[in-house]
């Protein structure tokens, strides 16, 4: 079952058409990788998702009931982190999550069950001020907030992109850890997060998808493999240039053959003129290769 769908969204600010028929599918407990760069539209299409615009077309659909802006009963289904959450900073998470789980009606007992789960879940100190927490630290906070009243889908706009390589593993943990109990929507323009915990992936570009699927499935369909080999010396680098125009250079001594069908040929002339080299490997493309190649760059 999809957790979310976008049918055929268009969104303009004045004549700046942003999103350009947007049709999209989230399967309900996947992490859901909504890739472009920063000004694709990545987080237009959140608000519009959580009804804090109106579409100019299209239909938006959470758990199968439709988004109506202004009239956000969808929202009751949604938790949502933004790129900078903001906190009272005289709070500790425990009153800042009573204070969230009063604000959505949940009860009390349920708020502190809730409470003693997200804080083991995402690792923080019950009675510590947030006025002294790390950008890390806020952002694990938020993940608890959003999940807090137990959503159906968790969306992040940008979760990871100010965080160090401590603080980004971290968050990543805590989003694989979620998608147990929930759907989780990762907006990001960090294609190596994508990799390591996305299950499915829509790329937006110019305000339209142009690549959606199963991560591997995108990887597989699209895979380009190459040779890369490199010489001992410089000189031999010219020579096999010479003797191979199809070659490409790489690096200082390295060269990359792309068609395979012309690696016997090659190997039998290195063995004939007896050119040392020092490594042979296989290249497979990566999902930055893959963005990159779909966006025209």
């Amino acid at each position: 079952m999809d957790m979310l769908t976008l049918s055929h969204v268009k969104k303009c600010f004045g004549e700046n058409p942003v999103l350009k028929d947007v049709s999209l599918s989230v399967p309900e407990h996947t992490i859901f990788g909504f890739v472009g760069k920063n000004g694709a539209g990545k987080t237009t299409t959140m608000k519009l998702i959580l009804g804090l615009l109106a579409p100019d077309e299209g239909e938006i659909l959470v758990d199968g009931l439709p988004v109506r802006y202004g009239d956000t009963a969808t929202n009751r289904l949604i938790g949502y982190l933004p790129d900078v959450p903001e906190f009272y900073s005289y709070m500790t998470p425990v009153e800042y999550l009573t204070f969230c789980g009063g604000i959505t009606g949940m009860e009390k007992r349920e708020i502190q069950k809730r409470q003693e789960e997200l804080l083991a879940l995402v690792g923080l100190e019950k009675n510590r001020r947030i006025k002294g927490f790390s950008r890390g630290m806020k952002q694990r906070l938020g993940i608890a907030q959003a999940l807090l009243h137990r959503p159906k889908l968790l969306i992040c706009d940008e979760p990871t992109s100010a965080l160090d390589p401590v603080g980004r593993k971290e968050l990543l943990d805590i989003l694989v850890a979620a998608k147990e109990k929930t759907t989780v929507l990762f907006s990001t323009h960090i294609l190596s997060d994508v990799e390591h915990i996305c299950d499915e992936l829509a790329v937006l570009h110019e305000g339209k998808i142009v690549l959606q699927g199963a991560l591997e499935e995108v990887r597989n369909a699209r895979r380009e493999t190459a040779m890369e080999l490199e010489v001992e010396r410089q000189e031999d680098v010219a020579l096999l240039l010479a003797e191979f125009p199809f070659l490409q250079p790489v690096g200082r001594n390295g060269l990359l053959l792309r068609d395979e069908i012309h690696l016997p040929e090659l190997l039998f002339f290195i063995a004939r003129r007896k050119l040392s080299f020092l490594r042979m490997e296989r290249q497979e493309a990566t999902l930055e290769d893959l963005f990159l190649e779909v966006i025209g760059e």
